[in-house]
């Protein structure tokens, strides 16, 4: 029997594909999502359907958006949701949402988008720093993720797991685990366990920057070069004296400072560019 296969369809490794198919873990991943009529929601990646049928049946409408050509045509002709569904066929990570968000005239009814789905494991970094973009309009996101990458969207400073993926996150969302899903509970099995986690993005961003392309350039290069102190992870971009001066120990490293501390040291490159700025350099799917 092909391991791959799952109620017809073979997974393409090629679009990172495991299908979830337990029945107890669908329902805490709907329970925590908790899905109302009059609410906008979208699945990112629906798959065979594991999560879009009991979502759907809860909502007047839900949209999808599905790459994999074959799965959205299935999904059109679902034999009972298919008057439900808005089927968007189409790479999420190149998906505008704001669009989505003025073609609903979501704004007219007070409404943000709901975001949920099982991601491919292999997009779910760069895919996350996309919908980052959208935090303005987005209520939440309910998201099956590599457990590895739940911790370290959900890490403190002073850990291993604390990274530039978590700044990012943090500085957009209230971040929550939901709950740890094994690898059973997938068809085929990854080799990895996983977990879901809750992003809840601020009404009014605690520490708001300048100009988002430094807090991206100054927590990569620290994060790139997490063994060394900041003093020399960031020789480039800042004088000792002036570290000094913004309240950072020049023995730290890059996982010991806040949040805060980041905004700090990205607002004070706002104001003061090195003069060899490449603003093309930083990647959104770049991670430590």
């Amino acid at each position: 029997m092909n391991s791959n296969r799952h109620l017809g369809h073979t997974a393409r490794k090629r679009f990172g594909q495991n299908f979830l198919h337990d029945e107890s873990v669908i329902y805490g991943i709907v329970a925590a999502i908790y899905p109302q009529k009059d609410q906008f929601l979208v699945e990112i990646g629906p798959g065979l359907g594991a999560l879009t049928e009991p979502v759907a049946e809860k909502v007047d409408r839900l949209t999808v958006v599905e790459l994999d050509r074959d799965l959205a045509e299935r999904l059109r002709h679902h034999s009972f949701l298919h008057q439900k569904l808005n089927v968007i066929e189409t790479d999420a990570m190149q998906f505008d949402f704001e669009r989505l968000y003025t073609d609903e005239k979501l704004a007219e009814k007070n409404q943000k988008l709901r975001v949920f789905g099982n991601l491919p494991y292999n997009i779910s970094t760069p895919l996350m720093f996309h919908l980052f973009k959208y935090h303005h309009i987005i209520q939440d996101m309910h998201f099956m993720l590599q457990k590895e990458v739940v911790k370290r969207l959900c890490a403190a400073p002073n850990s291993k797991a604390y990274g530039r993926l978590t700044i990012m996150a943090q500085y957009f969302c209230q971040v929550m685990p939901v709950l740890e899903v094994p690898p059973s509970s997938f068809k085929p099995a990854p080799k990895v366990d996983s977990a879901v986690v809750r992003l809840i993005p601020h009404s009014v961003l605690p520490h708001p920057v300048k100009d988002l392309y430094w807090l991206n350039r100054v927590t990569t290069q620290a994060f790139n070069q997490r063994r060394k102190t900041l003093r020399n992870a960031l020789s480039t971009l800042f004088s000792a004296e002036n570290l000094t001066a913004l309240g950072i120990d020049l023995n730290a490293r890059a996982e010991n400072l806040s949040i805060a501390d980041y905004a700090r040291l990205a607002n004070w490159l706002a104001d003061n560019p090195p003069a060899d700025t490449n603003r093309d350099e930083i990647a959104d799917n770049e991670t430590e």
